[in-house]
């Protein structure tokens, strides 16, 4: 091991050794004629992310360099491994609502099912791209209450796309809107490859995959979060003159909150489809070039079968200036629209001719959804609060969609 084991150790307490390296290697070589033919020549390991950046995961980047039998030339890899939390508070958070188990079930389940999918019905020299890392190995063990009991375990392995110049945005100024538009075509991908393999093989998606994040079970984990954002908004609100009827219409809408979130996010068929739940810009990456961002997609922790437009709307609100967000909505809701209904085309579905669902009904799914999309940041509010940008951002959202009528229980209902 390189010189970085000592200061690596303190990273996380999870030995990253060459025996364990050498099974993610092989799994990752794992067309090779001889696996067992790999040497570790090398490999680092350090902390994945800053302190406090990761609720749900220990992150640890490592980097190793080897060589195969087939090849002696060195061979370099680099990846993220997320473990469980070491805090146990945040271990039984995340065991006890299986936020890693459906993670390591979404790339191990329902990635394989997707390519083979478009593997199968998409034209020689054609490809859709899944716009998340690849996944090199995953493990789950759920524990045991044996005599001597085990803890829960799980580790995914997944690439890291750093090096190959991909970088996180900035929370505070927002989406450009060329990182915007990437973001919602990448979406458009997962949510019409989704949708094509739900129509075309004729299985439901939430029973093929029953590990989704379950509506009953996700309303309450966001209802409780909005419990918890309301009074912290609310003592926002009444320090800022001139939002009283916002307040007040807040204040009516709480005592409705639980049903809004379980009514909004419950699929609704035939759009019902594969959805992220968490798309917000700090679970996205971007590669920037001169004339485009491209968009990689990560943390699927909450990954649900839901409503397509529930993703678009939390990244637009929660993720996008408020002039931008004025200004270019319609066309990005476009630009879904279009890669969408190109993405099932491509794999045999026309959306519009088949299920009856155009643009506009994708525009009136949209403005519900914002109520959503508004709630589930209610419920991470004090991540805005004390931002100056941020504030500014959200008081524009909120005055925005209590214009359009939007802060009513009554907008979850059809």
């Amino acid at each position: 091991m390189s010189e970085s084991e000592e200061e690596t150790s303190s990273a996380a307490d999870w030995p990253v050794t060459e025996e364990w390296l050498q099974a993610v290697l092989r799994e990752h070589h794992k067309d090779l004629a001889e696996t067992a033919a790999i040497t570790v020549l090398d490999f680092t390991v350090r902390p994945g992310c800053d302190a406090g950046e990761s609720v749900l995961s220990d992150i640890l980047a490592v980097a190793v360099k080897y060589c195969v039998r087939e090849d002696p030339a060195a061979h370099t890899l680099s990846f993220v491994i997320k473990l469980l939390p070491q805090d146990p508070f945040s271990r039984f958070f995340v065991t006890e609502a299986q936020f890693d188990l459906r993670e390591i079930k979404f790339y191990t389940q329902v990635v394989p099912d997707l390519e083979n999918f478009k593997s199968q019905n998409l034209s020689e020299g054609s490809d859709i791209r899944l716009p998340i890392p690849k996944c090199y190995y995953a493990h789950y063990s759920a524990g045991s209450n044996d005599p001597e009991p085990s803890p829960p375990e799980s580790v995914l392995v997944l690439e890291n796309i750093k090096p190959n110049g991909f970088a996180g945005a900035d929370f505070s100024r927002g989406l450009t809107l060329r990182q915007t538009t990437a973001a919602v075509e990448a979406i458009a991908q997962v949510h019409g490859l989704s949708l094509a393999l739900k129509i075309k093989e004729g299985k439901c998606l939430s029973e093929r995959y029953p590990f989704l994040f379950q509506t009953t079970r996700a309303s309450d984990s966001y209802q409780q979060l909005v419990e918890r954002g309301l009074p912290q908004l609310s003592q926002f609100l009444e320090r800022r003159p001139g939002l009283e009827s916002v307040l007040a219409s807040l204040n009516d809408l709480r005592p409705h909150t639980k049903d809004v979130i379980e009514n909004l996010l419950s699929p609704e068929e035939p759009m019902a489809l594969i959805t992220h739940t968490d798309f917000w810009c700090n679970n996205l990456m971007f590669q920037e070039d001169d004339s485009r961002s491209t968009c990689a997609i990560l943390d699927w922790q909450m990954v649900t079968y839901s409503r397509a437009t529930n993703d678009l709307a939390l990244l637009l609100i929660s993720s996008v200036p408020a002039e931008l967000r004025r200004i270019h909505t319609e066309k990005l809701l476009d630009g879904y629209w279009n890669h969408l209904s190109d993405t099932c085309r491509r794999l045999g579905l026309d959306v519009e001719a088949e299920l009856g669902y155009d643009r506009k009904r994708l525009g009136q799914d949209y403005k519900r959804s914002q109520l959503l999309a508004l709630l589930l940041c209610i419920g991470s509010v004090d991540l805005a609060l004390g931002n100056a940008q941020m504030e500014e951002r959200l008081l524009a959202l909120l005055q925005d969609l209590h214009e359009d009528g939007l802060l009513n229980a009554d907008v979850a209902k059809k």
